[in-house]
């Protein structure tokens, strides 16, 4: 049995995705679209969250849910110990800390506020203020992903590419769908993210979602 990835093209799923990719190991992609409620029905057998991503892991009973359990539980692969060193606890720690915030405020808050303000109130008449909230949120997240990894580094974290830089490029993607200028306002993010972009595994999963990070 190989691993099952449930993944919506350029979602939140596609960093898993490419962790997948970037493991060298059998798997599978189950393709949902957000966009038109497959992650409803028949999805709430697998996942009642009604979210993706979902991971079937071989030998497991249950799907693992949520970015930073999946991203770990693949970065724990023998063919991955690099992208989370165990051994490192310090560097683990400052991936954790990344996954937490990015899944946690930018992504459930900030986009969740601009794209799904039902999901915050069901009162309609709020929805516009929630949304101009969640792009502020944004902004200002932006901002301090720009600051953490300015100065000319390479990857997001120091030395080496991490499972953190494609969880970044998700979310430089998303910049650009909602029409932030991101290759003026936040240049080192740029450049890492177009590193990131030019990796084996990142241009498979770019060309299988139908994707691009401009889009």
């Amino acid at each position: 049995m190989s691993y099952i990835l449930y993944y919506s093209p350029g979602a939140c799923s596609m960093a898993p995705h490419i962790l997948l990719e970037e493991l060298r190991i059998t798997y599978r992609a189950e393709l949902l679209s957000v966009a038109n409620g497959d992650n409803v029905q028949p999805y709430l057998s697998i996942n009642a969250k009604e979210r993706v991503p979902a991971l079937m892991i071989p030998g497991e009973a249950r799907v693992l849910t949520e970015v930073p359990a999946i991203m770990t539980c693949l970065a724990r692969h023998e063919f991955a110990r690099e992208l989370l060193p165990a051994d490192d606890p310090l560097f683990e720690s400052r991936c954790l800390e990344w996954f937490a915030w990015l899944s946690g405020w930018l992504h459930q808050v900030g986009f969740g506020l601009l794209w799904r303000p039902g999901r915050f109130s069901p009162d309609t008449s709020q929805h516009q203020a929630q949304q101009a909230i969640g792009r502020e949120t944004i902004q200002a997240a932006f901002a301090e992903i720009e600051r953490q990894i300015a100065d000319g580094k390479e990857w997001a974290m120091p030395g080496r590419y991490s499972a953190v830089d494609p969880f970044l490029l998700v979310f430089y993607r998303w910049g650009n769908r909602i029409g932030v200028p991101m290759r003026t306002d936040f240049p080192a993010w740029t450049s890492i993210s177009d590193r990131v972009a030019k990796r084996p595994a990142v241009l498979r999963v770019l060309e299988s979602e139908g994707v691009s990070i401009e889009m």
